[in-house]
C-alpha cells in the first residue's frame, strides 16, 4: 500500500501566513507542524511502504526539506506537480493522478488531505477497509445542518455503502459528512484517470466520490472523534488552542 498526502493547494484563505509557506507545515504545537500529526498515524500502518507528499512548485522545497529531515522507517518522497499559482493548479484529483503517473503506482492507495488534523486512529480505518475491500471514505455524523452545508454529504444504506452524494448541499438530506481521507484498491485506480479524461472538475477530491459511487461500491468508515479542516486563520487558531491546552 502507498500513501499520498495532498499538499498542492495554495491556501489563499490563510494569507499572509501561507504566501510563501505551506499550511501543512504550519506549527500546531511548538516545533510540531500539522503534517507531523498525520505522519505519526500513517506510520502505524504496517501495509504502507512508501509515502508521497505532493506539492506545488512554490512550496516544494519546504516539503523536500521536511521529508529529508525525518528519520522515518517508511520512505517519504516529495513530489513537485510543477504548478506555480492558484490559477494553474492541478487540483486535488489532478495531483492524485499526477502522483500515480509520476511514481507508477500499481498498489492500494491511502490518500489524506494535508490540512486535515484528526484524532481517530488510521489503524481502525485500515481494518475496516480490509473487511470491505472497496473504495472507502472517512465520514462523521454531524447534526448541525448549517455546518453540513460546507461538506460533501453522503447517504448510506444499512451496510454503510454510499447510495448518494451531494457536494455542499443547500438543504442536506443526510447528516453524514465526508472527510478527505480515502482508500482505493489498486483495481479501482483507473477510475481516477477516467474521471479526468471525461472532463470532470479536478479540484475537489469529494467530487470523485460523487462519480465513483455510481460506478462501483464505495463504503463509508464512520468515525468517532474529531477531524479539523485547517483552512482559515480561525480554524488554525482553534486547533492551536485545543492542542496546547494542558
Amino acid at each position: 500500500m502507498k500513501c499520498i498526502l495532498l499538499c498542492g493547494g495554495y491556501a489563499t484563505r490563510l494569507f499572509p501566513l501561507t504566501e510563501n509557506f505551506p499550511k501543512a507545515l504550519l506549527e500546531i504545537e511548538k516545533g510540531k507542524p500539522l503534517l507531523d500529526y498525520i505522519l505519526e498515524e500513517v506510520n502505524t500502518i504496517d501495509e504502507i511502504d512508501e509515502i508521497y507528499v505532493v506539492s506545488n512548485n512554490r512550496y516544494y522545497s519546504h516539503f523536500e526539506k521536511w521529508a529529508n529531515s525525518k528519520d522515518n522507517v517508511k520512505p517519504i518522497i516529495a513530489i513537485n506537480d510543477h504548478t506555480n499559482n492558484n490559477e494553474d493548479r492541478l487540483g486535488a484529483i489532478g495531483d492524485i493522478n499526477f502522483t500515480i503517473d509520476n511514481r507508477k503506482i500499481d498498489d492500494d492507495l491511502l490518500i489524506i488531505a494535508g490540512d486535515n488534523l484528526f484524532d481517530y486512529q488510521l489503524k481502525d480505518v485500515i481494518n475496516y477497509y480490509n473487511q470491505v475491500k472497496t473504495p472507502i471514505v472517512t465520514c462523521k455524523q454531524i447534526e448541525n445542518k448549517e455546518l453540513l452545508k460546507s461538506f460533501g454529504v453522503v447517504k448510506l444504506d444499512n451496510q454503510n455503502r454510499i447510495v448518494d452524494f451531494w457536494e455542499k448541499p443547500s438543504n442536506p438530506e443526510s447528516d453524514i459528512a465526508a472527510y478527505a481521507t480515502y482508500l482505493y484498491p489498486e483495481k479501482t485506480l483507473f477510475y481516477i484517470k477516467k474521471y479526468l479524461e471525461e472532463g470532470n472538475k479536478p479540484d475537489n477530491s469529494g467530487s470523485l466520490l460523487e462519480y465513483l459511487h455510481k460506478k462501483t461500491p464505495v463504503h463509508a468508515y464512520v468515525f468517532e472523534g474529531n477531524c479539523y479542516d485547517v483552512g482559515t486563520i480561525d480554524s488554525l487558531n482553534e486547533v492551536r488552542k485545543l492542542y496546547n491546552e494542558d
